[in-house]
């Protein structure tokens, strides 16, 4: 990946509905120049895929929390991941260093659902004690960009 790569990246990233066009004029090449490029940077999965970003807030999912999640033993992030993909309403989940083994980010319509999707995690047979924090307000919210 060169610097022009990361220039394409930036304006998908900008905006993920720029024509290959519009991109070629912002970095200097044809638009086949640039699906080229994108092309390559989709099979090296540089690039994910492309995708509408939704604001779950409009969806009725305005309620967030992070829970660490601490398992009975040494539970590896597989099976982990297994029993976590069951919940609709987790939106991420983490390994992460420290006591906890994961941090998952949880989304629910409100108070009554979070607590609802709460009780079926701290249910699951993997889990044994969890850490929850309700998200106030988003400060800063924004995606990966090239450097």
């Amino acid at each position: 990946m060169n610097s022009i790569d990361e220039r394409i990246i930036s304006c998908l990233v900008a905006n993920a509905r720029s024509s290959y066009a519009e991109i070629g004029k912002v970095v200097g090449l044809s638009a086949p120049a640039v699906k080229r490029r994108v092309d390559k940077l989709l099979d090296s999965g540089v690039l994910r895929g492309f995708t509408a970003v939704v604001d779950p807030r409009a969806l009725g999912w305005g309620t967030e929390a992070f829970v660490e999640v601490h398992c009975r033993g040494n539970v590896p992030p597989s099976r982990i991941r297994s029993h976590l993909v069951e919940l609709p309403e987790v939106a991420a989940a983490y390994t992460v260093s420290g006591a906890a083994d994961a941090i998952v980010h949880l989304r629910a319509a409100d108070i009554h659902h979070l607590e609802n999707a709460l009780e079926r995690l701290r249910g699951l047979e993997i889990i044994d004690t969890t850490v929850s924090t309700v998200v106030l307000s988003t400060l800063l919210e924004r995606p990966p960009v090239p450097h």
